[in-house]
């Protein structure tokens, strides 16, 4: 559903110096967000949908580093982009991080939950690009990773992080694939 992206974004990331392989990410979540919140057919914001998951990764043109995401937020500001988009780019770290983890990580203590399902549905896609598209998981094809997310997480340390992350990640998807269930729309087309 990649036609719900403004390619006057897709420019923005490239001037702010996101290289192509972080820009072709940011799309694939885009895309991935999108039609996941098409499927779980509630109402939802689905410009927030599809910038905030394009610009998730804004602050990857500065660093690749853990604080990437409070730095693309504080970049996205300096751009005009809604207060919205840029709670994504700050909150995404490991799907909201716990006071805790912010200490641990060196990062402003604040609320990093993620409040609204727009976000979660963004959270949520981000880490199954990376499952379907970094080539470490056997996968049958793209679905393939939604219907065995929890056990992915599970074996693949990479993408659970930790017990913690882990919870969040899986409180994410059974949400999710709750809604889309309930919507009968699991087998939509991609």
């Amino acid at each position: 559903m990649l036609h719900d992206i403004d390619p006057t974004d897709v420019q923005l990331l490239r001037s702010q110096g996101m290289n192509d392989e972080d820009i072709e990410h940011s799309m694939a979540v885009a895309g991935l967000a999108l039609e996941l919140a098409h499927r779980v057919n509630v109402p939802l914001d689905m410009e927030l949908v599809g910038r905030g998951a394009l610009f998730h990764d804004l602050g990857k043109a500065a660093t690749h580093a853990i604080e990437h995401g409070l730095i693309g937020a504080k970049m996205g500001a300096k751009l005009g982009l809604p207060p919205e988009v840029c709670a994504v780019m700050e909150k995404h770290i490991r799907g909201g991080l716990t006071k805790a983890e912010a200490i641990e990580f060196g990062l402003p203590v604040k609320d990093y939950d993620l409040h609204r399902l727009e976000e979660r549905i963004i959270i949520y896609a981000d880490r199954l690009v990376d499952i379907i598209t970094e080539g470490k998981v056997p996968l049958r094809d793209a679905r393939d990773a939604e219907e065995r997310f929890e056990e992915i997480l599970k074996t693949y340390p990479k993408y659970g992080k930790n017990a913690v992350t882990m919870a969040r990640y899986f409180g994410y998807h059974r949400e999710i694939q709750g809604l889309i269930a309930a919507a009968g729309n699991a087998s939509l087309p991609v």
